[in-house]
């Protein structure tokens, strides 16, 4: 019974023996944790077939705001498999993107609709952002790199040496 088990787990791809074990002893199996490891090592090398992983959130965004035109044949297939499997992106890249923020309000997407009145309170800064060549990207580094050392040095030590770090740093 458990073997089935362990083995439709790992089918379904959970490689894990200490989580198949935590499975099994939950429905009864009454062994311990190497019975169950040393059952699943021969299926380790046994070669299997690597899943394809999906693309990122931030390339199908990138995907997105291109102009398909711009876009090479392979990105534009892997954005309609995308697009296949995630009917929501749809509204965001036919609307918003395409034809303004006022199109957004137009799908039943809450989400999209705080995104559309963020977009347009904040219409002067966002056009700043995506016109003008400047960031404040390094400023933000050095920020992060302060309160690393700050949280790093908690209870540590006062001001003073955190000032020389950051300072010799």
């Amino acid at each position: 019974m458990f073997k089935s088990y362990l083995h439709q787990r790992w089918e379904d791809g959970c490689t894990n023996a200490w989580k198949l074990w935590e499975e099994i002893t939950d429905r009864g199996y009454r062994g311990g944790y190497a019975a169950v490891r040393d059952y699943l090592r021969p299926l380790r090398t046994v070669p299997r077939t690597p899943a394809i992983r999906p693309p990122s959130a931030r390339t199908v965004s990138s995907w997105i705001l291109t102009h398909p035109d711009a876009l090479p044949d392979e990105a534009q297939l892997q954005m309609k498999i995308a697009l296949a499997h995630c009917p929501e992106l749809e509204a965001p890249a036919g609307h918003l993107i395409r034809e303004g923020v006022a199109a957004g309000r137009a799908d039943d997407l809450p989400g999209l609709h705080g995104f559309a009145n963020g977009l347009e309170r904040d219409q002067d800064t966002v056009v700043a952002g995506l016109s003008i060549p400047w960031n404040s990207g390094v400023v933000e580094g050095h920020v992060n790199r302060i309160k690393m050392f700050k949280r790093q040095m908690f209870g540590r030590a006062g001001f003073e040496l955190l000032r020389k770090r950051v300072l010799l740093a």
